[in-house]
């Protein structure tokens, strides 16, 4: 399997942290103080939700300033964000990560749920059934998800 980062191919389902929205579209969430799975194929564009600003990568990359435990610090910002995610993820391997792959990834991912269709109130749940069940850690989380929807 070639690694190019290229869009020779998307997510596969058993690869590991990758979620499938009702659409059928695939997104990975990974947390970055995790190696990289060597064998699985490497994203062709990833989102990173950290309170400063990560590391480079060999593929395209965007930053939303997410501090750890909180809220995107531009709330428009990370929208515009996530909608271009559920735009590409249609075609593209995108990965959204964060320190350990839970609170903040789980929350965009829940956020990415919400734009595919899954009612707000749902798309907690949602997130934790089919990514990791421990995926959007606080209150305040939960509740940016249930408002994204009204967004």
């Amino acid at each position: 399997m070639e690694h190019d980062g290229g869009v020779s191919e998307l997510w596969s389902e058993s690869d590991t942290g990758v979620l499938r929205l009702p659409s059928g579209r695939l997104i990975r969430g990974r947390g970055l103080r995790h190696p990289l799975d060597p064998v699985a194929p490497l994203p062709s564009y990833g989102v990173y939700l950290l309170g400063r600003q990560p590391p480079g990568v060999p593929w395209e990359s965007s930053w939303i300033r997410w501090p750890d435990f909180r809220l995107p610090a531009d709330p428009t910002d990370a929208r515009a964000t996530l909608a271009g995610v559920w735009e590409r993820a249609a075609g593209e391997r995108v990965e959204i990560a964060c320190g350990g792959g839970r609170g903040r990834t789980g929350t965009a991912l829940a956020c990415l749920a919400v734009l595919d269709g899954v009612p707000a109130e749902e798309a907690v749940g949602y997130v934790r059934r089919h990514y990791d069940r421990h995926a959007v850690e606080t209150p305040w989380q939960r509740r940016y998800v249930r408002r994204f929807g009204e967004g």
